[in-house]
């Protein structure tokens, strides 16, 4: 299949084995590691390799976001730095606001898991390859890997807990000689490093955001101090995935709004907040398949902020994502192919296949675009583990992309799983639908 209109030349999904042993019919076995969503913080804990801690102090064996997410010990540390915890959220104005942990943030301990659904759609689309074979990604899948031995390893794994919790199945698969799909462990790592993607970017001379990176709020002090950045700003945890930590409460305006926010952020997230300068231009989405010269950008997905509630600020955060779009009342957020002149397309194109190359990204990726004041596309965010929700009405951008050039969500799974085995020197045997 061809998409001719993108020039994307996608590779065929029919393969035999390169080296069949035995009988030749014999079907590939895929390994597929993955995340599923807890029902409930208790089944959560059982999966933990170690009992979970109590809430105070950091502990490395829990997600960044694990059991904070309300933002309870952020008043006391809100009170003890001596700030005030008013707060005017939502207020788009020239108005100075300050910011209370008083308000409730959703909670999203769990957002870069899947569901049940996911999970069995993914499923679906690789056993049409082969024998699949469940490794959910808990913490005897070193032994159960190493157990069933599959061909290859489809990975949609976020990871457990710490700060390299992506790299955790590739690592494994590595250790144990087993190929697996999607980018290396160090990728993974450092995509999900914003500051250090953006320092990686810098060194490609990619656009990106200027920023700084604080860990205590001495150093946001500093940076208040120094006027390094320009206002208005927005801050981030610098290791969360599916926008934890990023809603409308990080916009800062100017500089009596910086203090409160960063410390609410280093409570909830026990992790170093990013400080970007805002870009004020519009934002893009763009799905890259396929590796070396063979990769290629998916038709762009525009983000419509036009389509959020009014007054809400133009950023697509977890409000936007986990909370006003709901399906009794979807939000209208995306147009693809994004509707802009083939000048800026090509601009956004090139610069997300230098990011894609700069940090490594295998197989597949989504990655984050705004413009800024002049209208020059800026990387936000690499993402090589991309969210592949299978539901059009889920708005999960990557499979909306997908669509656009013509693959069902199944040819996108398995075009990914293709990419991988041909990156190396596999081939992948078509078998009865099956699992294990």
């Amino acid at each position: 299949m061809a998409i001719a209109a993108h020039g994307i030349a996608l590779a065929r999904l029919h393969f035999e084995a390169e080296e069949p042993t035995g009988d030749r019919d014999r079907m590939t076995r895929i390994g597929f590691a993955y995340n599923q969503k807890p029902d409930s913080q208790t089944e959560f804990e059982g999966q933990l390799a170690v009992p979970p801690t109590s809430t105070t102090g950091t502990n490395d064996d829990e997600p960044p976001s694990f059991g904070r997410a309300l933002g309870a010990r952020s008043e006391t540390a809100l009170a003890s730095a001596g700030l005030a915890t008013a707060v005017s959220v939502g207020d788009t104005g020239g108005a100075t606001a300050t910011h209370a942990p008083s308000v409730p943030r959703a909670d999203d301990a769990y957002a870069e898991w899947d569901a049940p659904a996911t999970i069995a759609a993914v499923e679906r689309a690789l056993s049409a390859l082969g024998e699949v074979i469940r490794l959910e990604a808990t913490a005897d899948f070193p032994e159960r890997l190493r157990e069933a031995r599959p061909d290859i390893v489809f990975n949609m794994a976020e990871g457990l807990s710490g700060q390299n919790r992506e790299a955790h199945v590739p690592a494994i698969c590595e250790f144990l000689d087993v190929p697996y799909s999607g980018s290396d462990p160090f990728t993974l790592s450092l995509a999900l490093n914003k500051a250090r993607t953006k320092q990686m970017l810098q060194f490609y001379s990619i656009p990106t955001a200027p920023f700084a990176l604080v860990e205590s709020l001495a150093q946001a002090k500093a940076v208040k101090r120094a006027d390094l950045l320009r206002y208005p700003l927005f801050a981030k945890p610098v290791q969360e995935g599916s926008s934890k930590g990023i809603t409308e409460r990080n916009f800062i305006r100017d500089g009596s709004e910086l203090l409160p926010v960063v410390v609410e952020l280093l409570e909830v997230y026990e992790q170093p907040v990013l400080l970007e300068e805002y870009l004020p231009g519009a934002e893009f989405t763009c799905g890259v398949l396929g590796n070396g010269r063979d990769a290629r950008v998916l038709p762009i997905v525009g983000i419509r902020f036009d389509a959020l509630p009014e007054g809400a600020l133009p950023i697509y955060g977890f409000e936007a994502k986990w909370i006003w779009d709901t399906p009794d009342q979807p939000l209208q957020m995306f147009e693809c192919p994004a509707r802009i002149d083939d000048r800026l397309r090509q601009a956004i194109e090139q610069v997300t296949l230098r990011a894609y190359h700069a940090i490594g990204c295998r197989d597949w990726s989504r990655i984050d675009v705004r413009l800024d004041a002049a209208g020059v596309p800026n990387i936000v965010e690499i993402n090589p583990l991309p969210g592949i929700l299978p539901n059009p009405e889920d708005n999960s951008c990557l499979p909306k992309a997908a669509a656009a050039a013509g693959l069902s969500y199944d040819e996108l799974i398995q075009h990914c799983l293709v990419a991988a085995a041909k990156r190396q020197g596999m081939r992948v045997t078509r078998g009865k639908r099956g699992r294990r």
